[in-house]
């Protein structure tokens, strides 16, 4: 029986997706990227450590699309290959911070297409493509506070957060009733120190009355590197009740 373990992580070519897939790039892993943009040091990463990697350069702004080649990919796959398949739908988009009034309406449905709809649809047709597999399967979904808890200025952001969060919820439900269903977990990893920060800390405070508080916690060093939000994510991913509880934090017990 196979020992492999398969990962697909979104949002892979920097920030935290970056540490995540390389910290995944081990041997006996088989690691699928998927982003806008290729990451020549992961390839070069996954050469000297003997890991398996394949990255593609795919807008999860169009997400049907993504999802589509997703699901020929899976099939072509030997389930018998792989003793675990984890999905971790980490992209997302923070349009540019202000009232909902005033926002682009280009800007807020990319956010929605990239944070919520390719989530969605990348966990259908994982969950379809993997569903006769004998091996573990489970989605992480990188979600925010700003999914439980509102915030001013960033509507889209919060209402993608949310939706993913009550969408595992529902998953949860539907594959706790199968004999190897997947487990599923929206996960909060934190205030992590990557470009959406910046964003955030260089919003106009006439627009974004939070900015303030990005400031703040830049200066007071309570931001997490993307390497140890990573760690942390992964290790949440490894426990052995991963999807007791569909909706998580990394600072969960």
């Amino acid at each position: 029986m196979s020992t492999d373990s398969l990962f697909i992580v979104t949002g892979s070519s920097r920030g935290m997706g970056e540490a995540i897939a390389r910290q995944l790039l081990q041997p006996g892993h088989r690691v699928l990227g998927i982003s806008r943009q290729l990451n020549p040091a992961l390839t070069q990463l996954a050469e000297e450590r003997g890991a398996e990697l394949e990255q593609w350069a795919q807008d999860l702004g169009e997400p049907l699309a993504a999802a589509q080649r997703l699901e020929a990919w899976l099939n072509a796959l030997d389930a018998r290959g792989f003793a675990s398949a984890s999905l971790i739908n980490n992209a997302g988009v923070v349009s540019t911070p202000g009232p909902l009034g005033q926002s682009s309406a280009q800007e807020l449905s990319n956010a929605l297409r990239v944070g919520l709809e390719s989530c969605l649809l990348l966990s259908s047709v994982f969950l379809r493509a993997t569903a006769a597999w004998s091996a573990s399967r489970k989605i992480l979904n990188i979600s925010s506070g700003l999914g439980r808890r509102a915030m001013a200025g960033s509507a889209a952001y919060c209402a993608a957060k949310a939706g993913m969060d009550h969408f595992s919820r529902a998953v949860a439900m539907e594959e706790a009733s199968l004999a190897n269903g997947a487990r599923i977990v929206s996960l909060a990893p934190g205030v992590i120190d990557t470009d959406m920060q910046v964003q955030l800390r260089g919003s106009d405070p006439a627009r974004f009355p939070e900015r303030a508080r990005f400031v703040e916690l830049k200066a007071a060093g309570q931001l997490t590197t993307p390497d140890e939000a990573a760690t942390q994510v992964l290790r949440y991913l490894a426990r052995a009740d991963f999807g007791s509880n569909p909706i998580g934090d990394v600072r969960d017990a």
